[in-house]
């Protein structure tokens, strides 16, 4: 049975097991008790377990976190969620300096288990402070585990999963990627953190492709083998840990690797990629690697220079293109879309 749901429901039903599987599951965070819980995401488990278990909060992010992090020592397990994972710098200590470093401060004995939902802002004029994407900041540390799922099937996995780890866990969601639907099964099931997805196979290019890049990464695919170029897609699911050993196996069956990030280029994920492929997959490579990210300037509030600033499938192909040494200018078929509507 084909039962497909859209990535914000699975996000819900996600929480709602876990929380029927574990007492000591809460959710807390601003907003998560309004009527439009999150884009969907809380308003069932809060109609379903009330104000005790998900319940809203002050605007004190760093505080919250402390929060979280003590009510993990004393065998709860917290998911904080933040409206907008810009918000986050201000936890920075909390989570870099304490829920990190806990495990091997106090050599295992010690863990907290605690997870960060942090939401990824696009579109309708979020501007230079609401739009950003924080992945190369939080995987840097070690202690903490970062996962940017791109559909509707794994990040229902990787909650689950979370909510059972001992570890820190900050899921990254893209709010690009709400509305878009997959097939998951109705049961409680888990993503393991480290194992990359072949979203896609193919033998011309690889295509290293995080959250809603993997998504125009398909679509570049699509476009790309109605003139014959065959491309892998490959989303990592977890930037940290980052399963390389897919990545390098792809890079050596292709000769060729692109690698996109949903953020800056300068120390990320895609220049990560990059390097691991200089690393382990040299002698591999028909031509240099290329990275896909943002400009070097912060978003823009206009929506026609929004839509210049985040890179689409159109790009990828563009970069193939280069790749594979096609002088042909390659005639779209699929548009630019965004499936959110909005607002906020």
């Amino acid at each position: 049975m084909d039962r497909r749901i859209s990535y914000a429901q699975a996000i819900s039903e996600a929480l709602v097991q876990g929380m029927e599987h574990d007492p000591n599951v809460f959710i807390f965070g601003l907003g998560v008790d309004d009527y439009k819980g999150i884009f969907g995401t809380t308003r069932e488990a809060f109609l379903k377990f009330g104000g005790t278990r998900v319940f809203d909060t002050p605007a004190s992010e760093n505080a919250l976190t402390g929060i979280a992090i003590g009510a993990a020592l004393n065998k709860k397990r917290p998911v904080l969620v933040h409206a907008r994972n810009d918000f986050m710098f201000l936890a920075l200590d909390q989570m870099i300096n304490n829920a990190a470093k806990w495990k091997y401060t106090y050599a295992g004995k010690s863990t907290v288990p605690i997870v960060v939902r942090g939401i990824i802002g696009k579109g309708w004029g979020q501007g230079p402070t609401h739009s950003q994407s924080l992945q190369s900041v939080l995987a840097h540390f070690p202690g903490l585990i970062v996962a940017m799922p791109a559909n509707a099937c794994d990040v229902k996995g990787i909650i689950l999963q979370s909510l059972k780890s001992d570890a820190p866990v900050v899921i990254l969601e893209h709010r690009s990627l709400y509305d878009l639907q997959c097939h998951v099964p109705p049961e409680r099931f888990t993503v393991p953190f480290g194992r990359a997805r072949i979203a896609r196979a193919g033998t011309d290019v690889t295509v290293a492709a995080v959250s809603w890049m993997a998504v125009q990464a398909l679509k570049a695919a699509d476009e790309l083998s109605k003139v014959g170029i065959s491309v892998e897609v490959i989303d990592p699911v977890t930037v940290q840990p980052l399963d390389e050993q897919t990545i390098v196996r792809s890079v050596r069956k292709t000769g060729r690797l692109i690698a996109a990030d949903t953020s800056w280029l300068r120390c990320s994920f895609a220049s990560e990629v990059a390097a691991i492929a200089a690393e382990k997959a040299f002698d591999y490579l028909k031509s240099p690697v290329k990275r896909i990210a943002w400009p070097e300037c912060p978003c823009p509030v206009s929506k026609a220079l929004e839509e210049e600033f985040y890179p689409t499938h159109e790009d990828i192909v563009r970069a193939v293109y280069e790749l594979m040494d096609r002088k042909d200018k390659h005639v779209f078929t699929e548009k630019v879309t965004d499936t959110f509507v909005g607002p906020y």
